[in-house]
């Protein structure tokens, strides 16, 4: 718990500075290639991170590695203050609350959809306005299938769950079935 209010504040406070300076798309960019690259280069980031090695040194590929890659004076010094607050391992979680900090202030939700069968291209339009309206965002929707729902969907949009399945209907009738012979 403790982990995402670190990842949260810092990301916050690499949004105050794009707001301020405009350049909060740009960050998001870059943040994330960076975070993508860690993630990728498993060896360079356990360097970066390893305490077995001198500190001084570890800092010293990272700042090799920064200029190599096409980023911001900010991101650079933000990478940096991370790597000397020990926080540098939490890279890709604040990347991750940085995106969705960065989406709220654009107006996008993101919504999971499941349905039991493939939708089709206006089920998925009708879908996404509906959750639009019902939102006042812009939604981006990640689809997936899942069988065993027998049919319906269930749509998850922040807290919200919309459970249309047929599974979960049969479920419900199931213990209303056995709540009615307990009477």
């Amino acid at each position: 718990m403790k982990d995402i209010a670190i990842s949260r504040r810092y990301a916050k406070a690499l949004m105050l500075i794009g707001g301020e300076d405009g350049k909060a798309d740009k960050y998001r960019t870059e943040l994330s290639g960076l975070a993508a690259l860690m993630k990728q280069e498993t060896a360079l980031n356990d360097t970066i991170c390893n305490p077995l090695y001198a500190r001084e040194e570890r800092r010293n590929v990272l700042q090799e590695v920064l200029k190599k890659l096409k980023l911001s004076k900010v991101i650079k010094s933000f990478t940096v203050l991370l790597f000397d607050k020990g926080r540098f391992g939490f890279l890709a979680s604040i990347d991750e609350h940085y995106q969705k900090l960065a989406d709220e202030l654009k107006g996008v939700a993101h919504a999971s959809v499941v349905s039991a069968v493939e939708l089709s291209a206006d089920a998925v339009k009708k879908i996404q306005a509906s959750l639009s309206k019902l939102t006042g965002k812009t939604v981006v929707l990640d689809i997936e299938q899942d069988p065993s729902l027998i049919g319906g969907v269930v749509t998850k949009i922040g807290d919200l769950v919309l459970d249309g399945s047929i599974r979960t209907q049969i479920l419900n009738m199931r213990e209303s079935f056995k709540r009615g012979e307990k009477a």
